[in-house]
């Protein structure tokens, strides 16, 4: 398993009206982290074959981020079966390693020419492992 990790330092933009992050945003960050990772993995030509859709987002929230906060991110896929794909992504208050943020979201393979779901190859599966 390719764990990929980056960090973030929240901005006042990112705060909702109890100043601390907005919920929507950590999916949004859940989002991003996941593209990330995909382009850090892959080259043009698998990018331009396969893309990813978002089946399901399950998120638990565990504590708060407040502004400049240095949020680290951390993803991976757990696992892939037939067009779908389990990944997870923690985020951790990296001053204090407190984990802040875990979800676990389904995505599916889709053909980018066909714009179908495609059961995920061999070679992508290997990719992450």
């Amino acid at each position: 398993m390719k764990i990929y990790e980056k960090h973030i330092t929240v901005r006042k933009e990112d705060l909702d009206s109890m100043n601390h992050v907005n919920n929507v945003r950590y999916v949004q960050w859940v989002q991003d982290i996941a593209e990330e990772h995909w382009i850090a993995l892959t080259d043009k030509i698998l990018q331009e074959k396969y893309l990813w859709v978002v089946l399901s987002h399950h998120i638990e929230y565990k504590g708060e981020a407040l502004v400049n906060d240095i949020i680290k991110l951390k993803t991976y896929v757990a696992n892939s079966e037939g067009v779908r794909s389990v990944r997870i992504v923690e985020m951790y208050n990296s001053q204090t390693d407190k984990l802040l943020v875990k979800a676990e979201t389904n995505w599916c393979l889709i053909n980018a020419s066909t714009k179908k779901p495609l059961r995920i190859p061999q070679e992508i599966q290997d990719i992450f492992q």
